[in-house]
């Protein structure tokens, strides 16, 4: 055993010497103790090479066998990772367009209202969205699409059947898959030129302030009132613009809360959470497949609008839209001056 061992030991330190790729050196290696393991099963007993190999195949078998194990775990893990990692594409940060990215933001740069300053204030920007659901799923993409600099997503679920008739930034592949990842991957896949941030885990009252102070806009994706009002808080708090949207069947409703510019806050408008009955999930109530399409993408519009200055963004306003019978309204929102959150 201490021969072979010795050998093996020689043909890595000669293939390292001479530059020898690794593959090559661990395939000699392999050549070596297969050769090893054909003299101990095929000369007889007592043969002086046999001998010299220590007399029995157990050990050397012992050892093919643990670097079989080592290699398939290698293997599972390295497609694991290719599963849920991105490799990072994005080009380094330059002090002006390339001529791809003058290309590709043209009708932006085009439009008064953004022009070359807004896009540059998009590339700037730092959006966070929490929930890569119905609503989040259209919204991430398009504000990727968009050139926002800096996309932060957190969600905890993982991608499911029941999502992919709606969700549509989650392929049929990525089931089983954290929706962050999943996100991450189409996103990057759209335009490379932006840093997707993902966060596979739950919205805490103990991460959400310190998640928040790194962005300068949040969208609110969730679909539940607890994680709405602790974003509400923080937003608050911080002072940063609350882009809320939620979905009930055909209708959807989304405004902009920012009590800093004298718009109400969530908890203005809802300041409790009404009862199951009245408020069911998506699950229990259902909703059309294209409607998260419709708030999500009006969310991302917000933001836009929000980041360049462009246009008047639905701060003390509410947009309602009526995907069954195609009507829009909107109803004035005002602050509350007894808000627990943002009143006095």
């Amino acid at each position: 055993m201490l021969l072979v061992l010795i050998l093996a030991g020689g043909i890595y330190g000669l293939g390292a010497f001479m530059g020898a790729p690794k593959a090559q050196c661990w395939t000699m290696i392999g050549v070596l103790f297969a050769a090893v393991i054909g003299v101990l099963f095929l000369f007889p007993e007592g043969h002086g090479l046999r001998t010299a190999f220590g007399g029995t195949p157990a050990p050397y078998l012992l050892i093919v066998g643990f670097a079989g194990l080592f290699l398939l775990y290698r293997f599972g893990l390295n497609t694991l990772r290719k599963r849920i990692q991105i490799k990072d594409v994005r080009p380094e940060p330059k002090g002006t367009f390339s001529a791809t990215e003058l290309e590709r933001y043209a009708r932006h740069i085009v439009l008064r209202e953004i022009g070359g300053t807004g896009q540059k204030k998009l590339e700037n920007a730092k959006i966070l969205i929490v929930g890569a659901g119905g609503l989040g799923a259209p919204a991430l993409q398009y504000l990727a699409a968009a050139g926002v600099g800096t996309i932060g997503v957190i969600d905890d679920d993982m991608v499911e059947n029941a999502n992919l008739q709606r969700q549509v930034i989650h392929r049929d592949e990525d089931i089983g898959t954290p929706k962050v990842f999943s996100a991450q991957r189409t996103m990057l896949a759209q335009n490379p030129y932006v840093d997707v941030r993902p966060y596979h885990r739950c919205l805490t009252d103990e991460i959400a302030s310190d998640l928040f102070a790194d962005y300068d806009v949040i969208l609110d994706g969730t679909d539940n009132f607890e994680t709405r009002y602790l974003i509400n808080r923080i937003a608050v708090a911080q002072g940063k613009p609350l882009i809320s949207g939620a979905l009930s069947q055909w209708e959807g409703q989304l405004s902009v809360f920012d009590p800093t510019n004298d718009a109400p806050c969530y908890q203005c408008i809802f300041p409790s959470a009404p009862s199951a009955e009245l408020a069911p999930s998506c699950a229990e109530a259902g909703v059309v497949g294209p409607l998260p399409g419709v708030i999500g993408a009006m969310m991302a519009q917000e933001a836009i609008k929000l980041i360049t200055s462009a246009g008047t963004v639905l701060r003390g306003e509410m947009l309602i839209y009526d995907g069954l019978y195609g009507e829009t309204r909107k109803m004035r929102l005002k602050p509350r001056a007894d808000c627990s959150i943002c009143g006095g």
